[in-house]
C-alpha cells in the first residue's frame, strides 16, 4: 500500500489540480447542545435547547477547485445505500473524462 501511494504521489504534478474531486461528509444533530454554560455567580443559567426530536442531517459533497460541484442532503445518517445512490445519481452525470474522485477514509 505504501509503495502505491508513493507512486500515486509521484504522478501528481502531471495531473491538473482542476480535474481533482474530493468526497467529503458531515452532520449536524439537534442534540449537539452545550452541556454547560456561565452565569454570573450566584445566578442560575437559562437556556434554550430542543427537547425531545433528536434528528441528524447528514450532508455529503464533491468539492472541486472550483467549489462545490454536487451535493446532497439526507435526514439520518450516510450508510451504503445513500453513498452509492449519491455517486449514481448525483456525482456520475456531474463528472467529465479525466476527472479524478479521491475519497479519504
Amino acid at each position: 500500500m505504501a509503495a502505491r501511494r508513493e507512486d500515486w504521489r509521484d504522478g501528481q504534478p502531471e495531473r491538473e489540480a482542476g480535474r481533482l474531486i474530493f468526497i467529503d461528509e458531515t452532520w449536524a444533530t439537534t442534540n449537539m447542545t452545550r452541556l454547560r454554560g456561565r452565569a454570573p455567580r450566584g445566578e442560575r443559567l437559562v437556556s434554550k435547547v430542543p427537547h425531545g426530536h433528536w434528528k441528524t442531517t447528514s450532508l455529503i459533497a464533491a468539492l472541486g477547485l472550483g467549489g462545490v460541484r454536487c451535493s446532497t442532503v439526507v435526514d439520518g445518517a450516510i450508510n451504503r445505500d445513500v453513498f452509492d445512490a449519491f455517486v449514481e445519481q448525483v456525482l456520475a452525470p456531474q463528472l467529465r473524462p479525466g476527472d479524478v474522485v479521491i475519497l479519504a477514509g
